[in-house]
C-alpha cells in the first residue's frame, strides 16, 4: 500500500491507487481466490495486477502466476513490490489484459480484478478444458461476480455470485 493508505490497509474497502483505479477490499480478494480453487500445480492468469496485492496472495497457492497490468507505472511498481515480498514465482506482463497472455496458455486458472461488459474471448480460449475463470462482468451499474468454467468439450458454464462494482477492464467495449 502507498504509506498515505497504510493505516486503511486492514479495513474491508476498496482504496484508491492512483489512475482512477482501486484496490479491491480484503474480503473481495478471499471470494474471488477462494471461488479459483487453486491447486498447488496450477498456472494461474490474473488480469489487472494493480499494487500487486491479489498476485501475491495467488502466488502463495499456485505453481505459476502470470499477472498483466494494462498501467506502466502501476506494473512497474508492483513488479518491485512482489520482488521484494518474495513471489518468485509470478510473471508481471505490461500489456492490455482484454487479450490475455496466450504466450503461456493454457492456464489452469483465470482471475480478472476489472470488469468488462462481456467475458473477452481471447480469455475463454486460453483457459484450460476443466479450468475455472473468476471475473466481475456486466455494465458498470449493474456488474455480477461470475465463476465460469469451461467443460470438457469446451463449452461455458457460468453463476452468478454476487453484484460487484469494479474498475472497467480497458480494452472492452467502445475503446476497442
Amino acid at each position: 500500500m502507498p504509506i498515505e493508505l497504510q493505516p486503511y490497509a486492514y479495513d474491508n474497502i476498496p482504496l484508491p491507487i492512483g489512475f482512477a483505479k482501486t484496490i479491491s477490499q480484503p474480503s473481495i480478494v478471499a471470494l474471488m481466490t477462494d471461488l479459483l480453487d487453486i491447486r498447488a500445480d496450477d498456472s494461474v492468469l490474473e488480469i489487472g495486477t494493480g499494487l500487486g496485492y491479489q498476485a501475491a496472495v495467488l502466488a502463495q497457492l499456485a505453481r505459476k502466476v502470470y499477472s498483466v497490468e494494462i498501467i506502466d507505472e502501476l506494473g512497474q511498481e508492483a513488479k518491485r513490490r512482489l520482488r521484494q515480498q518474495g513471489c518468485s514465482n509470478v510473471e508481471l506482463k505490461i500489456a492490455n489484459g482484454y487479450h490475455g497472455c496466450s504466450e503461456h496458455a493454457p492456464f489452469d486458472k483465470v482471475i480478472v480484478t476489472a470488469a468488462p461488459d462481456l467475458i473477452p474471448p481471447p480469455l475463454i480460449h486460453q483457459l484450460k478444458a476443466g479450468g475455472k475463470m473468476v471475473i466481475p462482468a456486466g455494465p458498470p451499474n449493474t456488474q455480477q461476480l461470475i465463476v465460469a468454467e469451461k467443460l470438457a468439450n469446451g463449452r461455458m458454464t457460468m453463476k452468478e455470485i454476487l453484484p460487484v462494482r469494479f474498475s472497467q477492464l480497458e480494452g472492452t467495449g467502445s475503446d476497442l
